[in-house]
């Protein structure tokens, strides 16, 4: 049998540093289409088991795209598995050089999923809904800074203004926003019918439909149990001889989780099913908190299923893997 090959590459602006493992080799390649090209050449004469790069920040999106186009086994990972599995292997120093052959070893332990990357549709649509999250967070920021010149007095009325001019300049630039998220959505009709799809389950605004859509490509091609994961909003245990602590929720995707929050309450306030369980699970003793992330994940996997069977929501209860 021929021996697995495992890489990584760690990326940065203008490099990529490449490890392979099991022989150790390493080099550097630009982070441009000429290097990329380069190292999809060496890397395909490998014919590696699995290839892992770290997100960060879309400087990894050229690389990644030119090896999934080569049919090579790539797959972006999260960097806080990366850290933590950092320091469980008791790896403090950091360079470029170490980094590359730490997520090889990633690949090697960990051996992370293979899935499908984003197209360049998605890529688009993620783009400016994350444009559209900055320009709330600093809208928000603004009326906070409004609120108390107004409240504690001491600012100059020049200051109140501009706050006041800034905060109508972000309105007018989200609204832009909102309008160029609504093109991209009527342009494709792939997206129209996967947001009509969305759009069917109650809780599930023009808003979450949209950060399902961008943030969450996956969804409609896992099970119950792996979108839950991916997302972060399945319980995980703590426990340890004999405690047994609060199952919670961590990780995932946090932007998709914020979108689920407000898709859940209003879900609740809807009524049945999402009411129901709900109000069951509060009657056990459950605190309201655990109680609405367990209708996220319901949430969740109610979209999960709408989009993988390509069929509206009818009212019944979604529990299929």
């Amino acid at each position: 049998m021929e021996t697995p090959i495992f890489i990584g590459i760690d990326v940065s602006k203008r490099a990529l540093d490449v490890h392979v493992l099991p022989s150790n080799e390493h080099w550097e390649s630009a982070n441009t289409p000429a290097g990329i090209d380069e190292l999809t050449e060496r890397i395909l004469v490998l014919s590696p088991t699995l290839v892992v790069l770290e997100a960060t920040g879309k400087y990894e999106a050229p690389c990644a795209a030119a090896l999934a186009a080569a049919s090579v086994p790539v797959t972006i990972v999260n960097p806080r598995q990366t850290r933590n599995f950092a320091r469980s292997m008791g790896q403090l120093a950091k360079t470029d050089r170490i980094d590359a052959a730490l997520l090889a070893l990633f690949a090697d332990r960990v051996r992370p999923e293979v899935r499908e990357l984003p197209d360049d549709e998605t890529e688009a649509l993620a783009a400016i809904l994350a444009r559209r999250r900055q320009l709330i967070q600093m809208r928000t920021a603004e009326k906070n800074r409004q609120h108390a010149t107004t409240v504690g007095g001491g600012a100059s009325r020049a200051v109140r203004k501009s706050v006041a001019a800034h905060i109508e300049w972000l309105d007018a630039a989200i609204s832009d926003v909102d309008g160029e998220l609504r093109d991209a959505v009527e342009s494709s009709s792939i997206w129209r019918a996967k947001e009509k799809l969305l759009r069917s389950v109650p809780g599930v605004g023009p808003g979450l439909a949209l950060t399902l859509l961008a943030d969450l490509p996956e969804l409609g091609r896992l099970s119950r149990r792996e979108i839950a994961a991916l997302v972060g909003v399945a319980p995980m245990n703590r426990d340890s001889g004999s405690y047994r602590g609060r199952r919670s929720v961590q990780g995932g995707r946090g932007v998709v989780r914020v979108a689920l929050y407000m898709g859940a309450l209003t879900a609740v306030r809807l009524g049945a099913p999402f009411r129901a369980l709900y109000d069951r699970l509060v009657a056990k003793g459950k605190p309201k908190k655990v109680a609405l992330v367990a209708v996220m994940r319901k949430l969740l996997v109610t979209c999960n299923a709408v989009l993988r069977d390509e069929s509206v929501w009818h009212g019944k209860s979604v529990i299929a893997s």
